[in-house]
């Protein structure tokens, strides 16, 4: 165990840190929430499973060298990045382009939970500044003794595994609240919000420059 996790010292700094990170909003957070507003908690939390197994492939990729790659092709960057940032906006169009809910008080019909989880596991995946952000942010939790792929591995899994509990928190509390959205005269707030969100979180996606931040 002493070669898969850090001495306790580093190990809770590193807890610590990574639950920090994983509250803070950012683009898997409004993925996310988006889905638990338009189509309710249970796409929600499909979401947070695609998105927490796609991450854990970008942690994978991060132990096993492909940031490096990444790190020193533009190309192979930039083709993953385009590639995540037009799959966010076709979810923002058919969003856009779903029939709207007849009456205030009638509840989204919901994607196949097996979509929605392929959904978030794509987006997640095909986020290159995740396998950067891994490879940057877990050596700095390393033990001297450790052996790399292993233990960025182990520490990979852990910090997806947080995530996906502060996540899974978003979604819930985001599924609730649409109910009275919907009653408050709200009827196509999800599905509006939703497309413009994924459209928007596209063209951030292909706008960022920096390659050193998720």
């Amino acid at each position: 165990m002493t070669d898969l996790i850090p001495p306790w010292p580093l190990f809770s700094t590193f807890l610590i840190a990574s639950f920090i990170l994983a509250v803070t909003p950012g683009p898997g957070v409004f993925y996310i929430v988006t889905r638990s507003l338009a189509q309710g908690h249970r796409s929600g939390l499909a979401s947070v499973a695609g998105v927490a197994v796609g991450n854990f492939g970008n942690a994978l990729a991060a132990s096993i060298g492909l940031a490096a790659l990444f790190a020193v092709s533009s190309l192979a960057f930039s083709v993953v990045k385009y590639a995540g940032a037009l799959y966010l906006v076709f979810l923002g169009v058919q969003m856009l382009r779903s029939s709207p809910m007849g009456n205030s008080d009638s509840v989204p019909i919901a994607a196949p939970l097996g979509r929605v989880f392929r959904d978030g596991f794509v987006v997640a995946l095909l986020n290159p500044k995740t396998t950067v952000f891994f490879a940057a942010f877990l050596p700095q939790f390393m033990g001297p003794d450790a052996l790399p792929i292993f233990q960025s591995t182990v520490l990979g899994a852990l910090f997806v595994g947080i995530a996906a509990v502060t996540d899974s928190v978003y979604a819930v509390t985001a599924g609730v609240a649409a109910p009275a959205l919907r009653r408050r005269g709200f009827r196509n707030l999800g599905r509006r919000l939703g497309g413009g969100v994924f459209i928007g979180l596209g063209f951030f996606t292909a706008l960022a420059g920096s390659r050193s931040t998720q």
